[in-house]
């Protein structure tokens, strides 16, 4: 501890004859002083600290790099000057194809190294003769350049009568070769400097074009895998660092031949597409659940490389995206952008977004029930929506749908769809069984129908099923509305209409978050005919979703991004395009907005006749049978009488669920709107019934009366 030190101040006189100042005592703590750092601590920070700044790294790094591309240009050069005069590849090819087990290879390559060797044994003897040929040949070219020069300056001379014009061109030959020597002599030492200048120029674009260099030379947008081109000693060496031991010593015995594994690579979309072979001893279900580390190896992120398993035994497809394209938008909907596009239900397809490749993918809903799934933000409504939208584009098609959610995602339907249940509750719960159960009876009337009666296409679709299927609540019977049992109520109705509705074109439509056997029975999710799924969680959330064959086939929508991938669906449907060989296929689909949505709705009013959609109502309120009558009828000028009983089951089961012609006609008779026959069937003429309405006595005056 320092010692205080004493110090005596005096003040300074201000007048001339001032008082004596008292002496004043200050007590100023002795600061112990900054320790001095060496000058070699000093001098090693400053080498540090330039030693590691990112120029001089960068620097350190381009000379590295750029020496090793010359000298691994080199040996690149040198590799294949070795393999053009010595049968070194042959004898690889040989070894690759006992490897992978090929003998009708081997011994097409071992009989072109016999080829090659004879070939190369003819040369070599040829080049025995060859000086006493060069010398002969040099005599005797010389002489006949030396008798063709004198000959010429013979001509010469005679034409211009002087002898010494004889030896004229013989001159100026010799006077040109002595002008070549002088050049090659100003040229020689110049040359001595830039020819080996120019080759190792040489080698370096060999060295160069082939990143001959460890990764940590390379730029940094080519150790980021930014703009990597996928090679086959890429993809050799993203296989044998796969930790597979057999693939890896198979590599190795096959020496720089591995890439004869590798199909040709073919640009395929926004990415690359190889075919690999593997040897003997490696399963494709090996290189499946390597799916990250062979990304990785690749300089890929896990989600741009995809593996599916073609039809060749122990064969693996890999798909390698451009880096970063998969998070690129795809363009609008052909839906959006084509206002003259209409659909047809039994003949065309879906537009709905574009596959892995960047070709179109369109899918047939034609008799096809449907299951699409995923986590919740992830697309599925706008998918499901945008397969609605284009078959609404067929005016020949009936919806009846029901929304779990109740945000108003189908709110434009209304005025189209037949019935438009829009909720989360409870109580909408019921209302959307009592519609499939509608449907229901409504595809057991048309398999009453004569053999070959052809029916419109009717599509029950409700999303978010699993509120359905989750719902506690029981009916009078003590029926269950929701779960998986034999008694509950929408569980059954949705199998029933799986196990018949196709052939009557009566579908079931599913969108579902986060299956489960709870919230997606497997009875359900497996009747489904086209099923997709966005991003999942689990392998095994993949196989209820895709089913078995899907999964073990490369489909893995637990692999996609959440978040991310919104709107990429993994898809197994014979309704789609499918490579041959796989069992799904992933596609990124067209995001189509409400106001898309909204505008392309009211395109496919104006090709319909007026539709009233039917929304929930209270079932016990009393029922005005006219007046239910008149507002099933819409816009429309005239309904079939058929039509008009289904719309009244729908509106109110109890009230008019057993009604039938004779019923109908007895009422609208009583009011003076009988139904009439028009174009051979009967109808239902709306303006009947309005005037029917507006000639009805005022109760109060009937009551008078």
């Amino acid at each position: 501890m320092s010692e205080n030190v004493v110090r005596l101040v005096k003040t300074p006189p201000t007048d001339p004859e001032p008082e004596p100042a008292p002496t004043v005592l200050t007590i100023v703590p002795d600061t112990p002083p900054t320790p001095l750092v060496p000058l070699w601590v000093r001098s090693g920070r400053a080498v540090k600290q330039a030693v590691t700044h990112e120029n001089t790294t960068s620097a350190a790094r381009a000379v590295a790099r750029h020496s090793l591309y010359t000298f691994n240009g080199g040996r690149i050069v040198a590799r294949r000057t070795w393999d053009g005069k010595t049968g070194a590849r042959y004898e690889r090819m040989i070894r690759t194809a006992e490897v992978a087990g090929n003998l009708e290879a081997a011994e097409e390559w071992e009989e072109r190294l016999q080829r090659f060797r004879q070939a190369r044994h003819h040369r070599r003897m040829d080049l025995l003769h060859s000086p006493v040929e060069a010398a002969k040949g040099i005599v005797v070219g010389t002489g006949v350049s030396i008798g063709v020069l004198v000959a010429l300056g013979v001509v010469m001379a005679v034409n211009n009568h002087d002898v010494t014009d004889v030896i004229t061109p013989l001159k100026a030959t010799i006077e040109f070769i002595a002008l070549l020597i002088r050049i090659v002599q100003v040229v020689w030492g110049p040359g001595l400097v830039v020819g080996p200048l120019l080759a190792l120029l040489g080698l370096w674009a060999v060295g160069s074009k082939q990143q001959a260099a460890p990764p940590w030379a390379l730029p940094a947008n080519v150790r980021n895998g930014e703009g990597e081109p996928i090679t086959p000693s890429i993809v050799v060496k993203a296989l044998r660092d796969l930790g597979v031991p057999a693939l890896r010593n198979a590599i190795k015995e096959m020496g720089d031949a591995g890439a004869s594994m590798l199909g040709p690579i073919r640009i395929a979309g926004c990415g690359v597409e190889v075919d690999v072979t593997l040897p003997s001893g490696v399963s494709t279900i090996e290189v499946q659940q390597r799916r990250r580390k062979l990304a990785e190896n690749l300089t890929r992120h896990e989600h741009e490389v995809f593996i599916t398993i073609p039809e060749a035994a122990r064969t693996v497809r890999l798909w390698v995206a451009d880096s970063g394209a998969l998070d690129q938008p795809i363009g609008p909907s052909p839906l959006v952008t084509d206002e003259t596009m209409t659909a047809d239900y039994a003949k065309g397809k879906a537009p709905w977004g574009q596959d892995l490749r960047g070709d179109a993918a369109t899918l047939s809903v034609y008799q096809r029930h449907l299951l699409i799934t995923g986590l919740s933000n992830q697309g599925k409504t706008v998918a499901l929506r945008s397969l609605a939208l284009w078959l609404a584009l067929d005016k020949s098609v009936q919806f009846l749908m029901g929304d779990l959610k109740g945000l108003g995602d189908w709110a434009m339907f209304d005025g189209l769809a037949d019935t438009l249940i829009q909720g989360p509750t409870d109580e909408h719960v019921i209302q959307v069984t009592e519609m499939v159960e509608g449907a229901v009876d409504e595809m057991n009337r048309r398999m009453m129908a004569p053999p070959g009666t052809v029916f419109p296409a009717l599509i029950v679709l409700v999303d978010e099923a699993q509120v359905a299927f989750m719902c506690p609540v029981k009916d009078e019977d003590k029926r269950p509305y929701g779960g998986s049992k034999s008694n509950s109520r929408y569980f059954m109705a949705v199998r029933k209409i799986h196990n018949q509705g196709r052939a009557v074109n009566v579908l079931m439509w599913q969108g579902t978050q986060d299956p489960t056997d709870q919230n997606l029975p497997k009875l359900v999710r497996e009747g489904a005919h086209t099923r997709a799924s966005l991003a999942l969680g689990t392998e095994s959330q993949a196989r209820m979703a895709l089913g078995d064959k899907a999964v073990d086939g490369g489909a893995a929508p637990n692999l996609l991004r959440p978040g991310l991938d919104q709107g990429t669906l993994v898809v197994a449907s014979s309704g789609i395009d499918i490579p041959k060989g796989q069992s799904s296929i992933t596609v990124r689909t067209h995001y189509v907005d409400d106001d898309a949505a909204e505008a392309i709705i009211e395109r496919a009013k104006a090709l319909r006749d007026g539709v009233t959609t039917l929304h929930v109502i209270d079932a016990g309120e009393d029922r005005d049978p006219l007046a239910d009558i008149a507002g099933v009828l819409g816009d429309a000028p005239r309904v079939l009488t058929r039509d008009v009983l289904k719309r009244l089951t729908v509106l109110d089961e109890d009230a008019y669920g057993a009604w039938t012609n004779g019923d109908l006609k007895r009422v609208l008779e009583a009011d003076g709107a009988e139904p009439y026959k028009s174009e051979g069937v009967m109808v239902v003429s709306r303006d009947r019934v309005l005037r029917a309405l507006a000639n009805r006595p005022d109760e109060d005056s009937a009551s008078v009366g």
